[in-house]
């Protein structure tokens, strides 16, 4: 992302061949992404013009997600998703990460928030000393269990499933 540039660019940074005509990118185009991102994400803010750095946290993750987004992928990698962020954008990403799941796409979400990765996830691989610890199915998940996994060092890590 990149603060000093408006949430406009920073949304369709990773989309540039799809907004563009014959290398010159559609400025129209990409302002109507851009706005119907900020308000599918509600991205709290009066402009897709202003700059991205002048966002909370919050509105400036949901900048990050919408560009990936608008990329169109099969697997989205997020990394700490809702780290630093108020509950209220957070229950907004989590709502945007389980459409996306009910879309079919495949998300991948890396977190130490237990709740989280409760609340989200299908499937929950454990890590210990870089060692995958356990494999956990939603319906077999607690945080107990994932606890008891994320101390554990070696195994084959398929204990729980």
């Amino acid at each position: 992302m990149i603060l000093i540039d408006d949430i406009k660019h920073n949304i369709s940074l990773t989309s540039l061949e799809k907004l563009s005509n014959y290398l010159v990118v559609d400025k129209n185009h990409e302002r109507k992404e851009a706005e119907q991102f900020r308000r599918k994400m509600n991205i709290r803010t009066p402009s897709i013009d202003q700059k991205t750095g002048n966002l909370s946290g919050g509105n400036q993750q949901k900048v990050v997600l919408s560009k990936w987004i608008l990329s169109q992928p099969d697997l989205l990698i997020l990394d700490e998703p809702t780290r630093g962020i108020d509950v209220g954008a957070k229950y907004e990403i989590y709502s945007v990460i389980n459409e996306l799941a009910a879309q079919g796409k495949a998300v991948l979400i890396i977190s130490s928030e237990l709740p989280e990765l409760l609340g989200l996830s299908d499937r929950i691989y454990t890590l210990s000393e870089g060692r995958i610890t356990g494999e956990v199915s939603r319906e077999d998940a607690n945080q107990e269990i994932l606890m008891k996994f994320m101390t554990r060092t070696g195994g084959d890590g398929h204990e729980a499933s």
